[in-house]
């Protein structure tokens, strides 16, 4: 009883917070609505982070939703959007009240944390169909050009697991034969490959890669580890691949907090910040990407660059 009073308290507390400071700032949904669905090229934009919203500490959460606010296009929640347990409360509370004004230009990927709640129930209420199938958890979409796969990296969770030839490696197989865009993207919560001293590299991954390999994939992004990190072009092995690798973006900087430092970078490491929130903005061209970390105010780190579909 004790507990539930505390957190009840902090709540409250913190919804009097936001409230100043929507009266401050008037970013309402309505306000999220105008940001315009391309940049200026006219090419889509793919912008996100994972790892957001805890609660007794929204800051981080703040101030990467104010990045939202100005940066046009498809939002990318790539899981731990609402810690620690996935309640309801928890997307009602701090979720929805900073990255939530995005909701609608939103499509998620399940994180561990959101199995904190039985079946990710919560999360599915929140988000609904952007959510995909929620006897599944994953799900694609086209964006431009681009083929966008969402999976489910939660092996113990999702029906059948991540082994090769489970239903979820089965129908990603599927889907890339279905979709044989000249550029594609995927996005799940944990990292093939990170350097973080936390998690690190998730072996369990590999079957995915294969799969993303196999059909010629540009590009992975993944949270978990709270930090950003930036790989070459590898393939499911680990091994340099300029010619056909898949490069990683490890992005757990939507706000959570700062307690993943990094181990000595494994091979193909090519950029790491484990001190600055922040979103990874990408521009999806019909044949090439570009790519630019964009850090929360205050915070010097970027990160940009460009890559070429195979």
């Amino acid at each position: 009883m004790k507990k539930l009073l505390v957190l009840t308290l902090v709540m409250a507390l913190q919804l009097a917070a936001y409230g100043q400071e929507s009266s401050a700032n008037k970013n309402s949904k309505k306000g999220a609505e105008q940001v315009p669905a391309s940049n200026p090229g006219g090419d889509p934009v793919l912008v996100g982070a994972g790892d957001i919203a805890v609660w007794g500490n929204l800051n981080g959460a703040q101030a990467t939703a104010r990045l939202l606010d100005k940066i046009p296009g498809t939002v990318f929640a790539v899981g731990d959007t609402a810690a620690s347990r996935g309640r309801p409360e928890e997307f009602t509370y701090y979720y929805d009240k900073t990255w939530g004004r995005h909701k609608a230009r939103t499509r998620p990927a399940l994180g561990n944390h959101e199995y904190e709640y039985p079946n990710a129930g919560a999360y599915f209420d929140y988000f609904g169909a952007a959510a995909g199938d929620p006897k599944k958890g994953y799900y694609s979409y086209d964006l431009g050009t681009w083929h966008i796969i969402v999976l489910n990296s939660n092996c113990a969770d999702v029906w059948g697991g991540c082994a090769a030839g489970s239903p979820q490696e089965q129908w990603l197989r599927k889907d890339l034969a279905e979709h044989p865009a000249a550029c594609t993207l995927a996005y799940f919560h944990h990292p093939r490959f990170s350097s973080g001293k936390n998690h690190g590299s998730e072996p369990e991954m590999i079957p995915f890669w294969k799969a993303l390999y196999d059909a010629n994939v540009e590009v992975v992004l993944a949270g978990h580890e709270h930090n950003y990190e930036r790989f070459a072009p590898q393939d499911p092995n680990g091994v340099a691949d300029p010619v056909r690798g898949i490069r990683e973006f490890v992005v757990g900087t939507g706000g959570k907090n700062h307690n993943y430092p990094f181990g000595p970078p494994i091979a193909n490491s090519e950029a790491r910040d484990s001190d600055t929130f922040g979103v990874l903005k990408l521009i999806l061209h019909a044949k090439g990407y570009d790519w630019e970390f964009i850090p929360e105010a205050g915070k010097t780190f970027t990160d940009s660059g460009s890559g070429v579909c195979h």
